[in-house]
């Protein structure tokens, strides 16, 4: 996905009704190692411990598992990207293909990591 601007956006949204949700829980640390910023390494691996099983199937129940919900906007719970300042969470939801995140609230560094990656953090 190409950063860039954009003015009007025009996409169905994909629900993720958590509160509270980490940047752990966004990109689990143990991919932090990675020595690239490639995107598609990071999209891959966005909420990595909800979207697989322990034994690496796919998880059904996830939304982004569920081939209804799709889009390139995530609406999302209170308090989203709380936790470690690390800028691997806004690479990637960028990398999987969001371009804007609505919540009704963002950890201040969060959401200035996403601005700086093309990704719209949306208040509500």
């Amino acid at each position: 996905m190409a950063k860039t601007k954009f003015s009007i956006i025009t996409s169905t949204c994909v629900p993720l009704p958590l509160e509270n949700v980490d940047t752990d829980q966004i990109i689990p640390a143990r991919f932090l190692k990675a020595t690239t910023r490639e995107e598609k390494f990071f999209g891959d691996n966005l909420f990595r411990d909800w979207r697989y099983n322990a034994d690496g199937s796919l998880n059904k129940d996830f939304v982004l598992n569920n081939p209804t919900y799709g889009g390139q906007v995530l609406v999302a719970g209170k308090n989203f990207g709380s936790g470690s300042s690390r800028e691997h969470a806004a690479w990637a939801i960028a990398g999987y293909g969001f371009r804007v995140v609505v919540s009704s609230f963002f950890a201040d560094i969060h959401k200035n990591n996403e601005l700086n990656n093309f990704v719209l953090p949306v208040v509500v």
